[in-house]
């Protein structure tokens, strides 16, 4: 096996995912001796490093301002990426031979990605992410089955160490009114849109939502022209979807940290990502009492990622506490 394999390999292992604990070269080379097979120069590997931390597909990625590497967070589903990309394409690059502009693209999508979350939590809301549905094995229709993310409110409990612990007589009095113990928002995220692809997005958006109690389009950037402002109200109330902006243009995406640094922000790091953020909601979503169960049901018997969802949902109320989503799987 090449040396770029096996690093591939091992690292995923030996990395922190957080970058306030990044590995300094020195010390990754001595952990990687234990395990490396065959004999490599300390500067083969300090070039490999380099190498890898440059390409977004690697698992090691370098501090970007200081010393040291950690663990690249998970890329945007594969579809998801690709379709974002090909909407920026349309209006912002010549083509899609220009790796640098791609690379940009793809990380403009993931900082954004990592400010949802952020916004998320902010509201004490839960997230899960759809990627294996969204794969680069998985079918184009997928798009229009599933969102790249869904927010979760569970609507009382209170936060401690543990997690969220939820409030036994309100989870009784819901079952007693026959009514769900948790919300679940499909959210579609874009960079922006346009008057080439607001329709899609749209349409997109209300699709992949079916089985939720509500569709969100969440765009990172304003919209400035106040026509097709209009245009997308107009159709976000007809199909039921609810639309906001973040006030995030490519400019203001590109001076935010590396989506890491962003995952792992701290309550004061979040505080000062969140002030960079202008929420407009544009138009407000339909919200279901109930989620589309029959859509649901469709789901999943044919996508696991729909049992891993309702398994952790279902896991969460039995033990009364809810804790994040494991994303290592």
């Amino acid at each position: 096996m090449s040396l770029r394999n096996q690093l591939s390999e091992l690292l995923s292992d030996l990395l922190p995912i957080n970058p306030k604990e990044a590995v300094k070269g020195t010390e990754l080379i001595r952990l990687l001796r234990l395990k490396l097979s065959g004999e490599y120069s300390d500067a083969s590997l300090r070039y490999h490093f380099s190498v890898m931390s440059c390409d977004p597909s690697s698992p090691i990625a370098k501090v970007e301002k200081g010393q040291g590497y950690y663990r690249r967070g998970a890329s945007m589903p594969e579809l998801s990426r690709v379709q974002g990309i090909v909407s920026i394409s349309q209006r912002n690059l010549d083509g899609l031979d220009d790796h640098n502009a791609l690379d940009q693209a793809m990380l403009r999508l993931n900082k954004f990605r990592a400010i949802v979350q952020k916004y998320a939590e902010t509201k004490g809301q839960f997230t899960f992410e759809f990627r294996e549905s969204l794969s680069k094995e998985a079918p184009l229709g997928n798009l229009w089955k599933f969102p790249e993310m869904v927010m979760i409110d569970w609507e009382h409990g209170d936060f401690s160490e543990n997690g969220l612990e939820l409030d036994p007589a309100h989870l009784a009095l819901k079952q007693t009114l026959g009514l769900p113990p948790y919300r679940l928002s499909s959210v579609r995220m874009r960079v922006d849109t346009s008057y080439d692809t607001f329709r899609e997005d749209l349409f997109q958006a209300m699709s992949a939502s079916l089985w939720a109690n509500g569709g969100e389009l969440y765009l990172a950037d304003s919209i400035a022209d106040e026509n097709l402002a209009d245009q997308i109200r107009r159709l976000a109330l007809h199909l039921g979807i609810g639309v906001t902006s973040f006030g995030l243009s490519a400019e203001n995406l590109d001076d935010l940290p590396h989506p890491s640094q962003i995952t792992n922000a701290m309550d004061r790091e979040t505080e000062a990502l969140m002030s960079r953020v202008n929420i407009e909601r544009i138009s407000a979503g339909e919200s279901r009492t109930h989620c589309g169960w029959e859509a649901l049901e469709a789901l999943r018997r044919d996508h696991p990622e729909i049992n891993q969802l309702l398994a952790w949902l279902g896991g969460s109320l039995e033990s009364g506490i809810v804790k994040p989503f494991n994303t290592e799987r």
